[in-house]
């Protein structure tokens, strides 16, 4: 039977949701790789930005329903997964990582994560499965676990998010952004993907690596 990589979504769009990019290399690392990939998001509204303009247009979206475009419709509403139903989890940065899952775009290291995304981030935890963050996502991975079990995790190297990853009582491991960090105590690996990458091949690279390392750790 093959591993169910749970893939958690915030959108559809690097400014208000997940980065299409980072979503779809996961997908396609998690196929490659011989598991199955469960997406979920939560079932929530956005606050829109129009990606030509790059600027909010006061408009209200599902992260849900938005989320089910880069899944093909194939989604479940992240309230109705538990633990027991994955193997490992995934989360994709853009935007959506940082102000739909948690508000750390907002709150920094004062960050408080959605219930569902956090609840079901403490039973991977608790059941010792191993949990993937790609991009930006570390810091949500930092505000749910920070002052709890001081995991180690990257995104990259910017000074700024690092310092606020710190601040929730996590460790900020610098990393170059074709490669990830393991904390193999608490089960999570993690990789910097566009914080840091020039180019779509880069973090492609470090995104493929980054999903056998939390499927090796099954």
């Amino acid at each position: 039977m093959k591993k169910k990589i749970g893939v958690v979504l915030s959108g559809c769009g690097v400014y208000d949701g997940s980065e299409i990019h980072e979503a779809v290399f996961t997908l396609l690392a998690i196929d490659r790789n011989g598991a199955e990939a469960v997406c979920m998001a939560p079932n929530i509204l956005l606050d829109e930005v129009d990606h030509l303009a790059g600027a909010p247009t006061g408009g209200k979206r599902s992260v849900l329903v938005e989320s089910a475009r880069i899944a093909r419709g194939k989604i479940k509403n992240i309230a109705d997964v538990k633990g027991t139903d994955l193997d490992a989890i995934i989360f994709p940065g853009g935007f959506g990582a940082a102000k739909n899952l948690c508000d750390f775009a907002v709150k920094g290291a004062a960050a408080a994560p959605n219930p569902d995304v956090a609840r079901l981030v403490k039973e991977m935890v608790a059941a010792r499965k191993p949990i993937g963050a790609i991009c930006i996502a570390p810091a949500l991975i930092a505000a749910i676990l920070g002052k709890e079990c001081s995991p180690k995790l990257t995104i990259g190297n910017d000074a700024a998010t690092a310092a606020a990853i710190n601040a929730t009582g996590s460790c900020h491991v610098e990393c170059p952004v074709t490669e990830f960090v393991v904390d193999s105590e608490n089960r999570i690996v993690s990789t910097p993907a566009y914080m840091l990458a020039g180019h779509i091949g880069e973090a492609a690279e470090g995104i493929e690596k980054t999903v056998k390392a939390v499927i090796d750790l099954i």
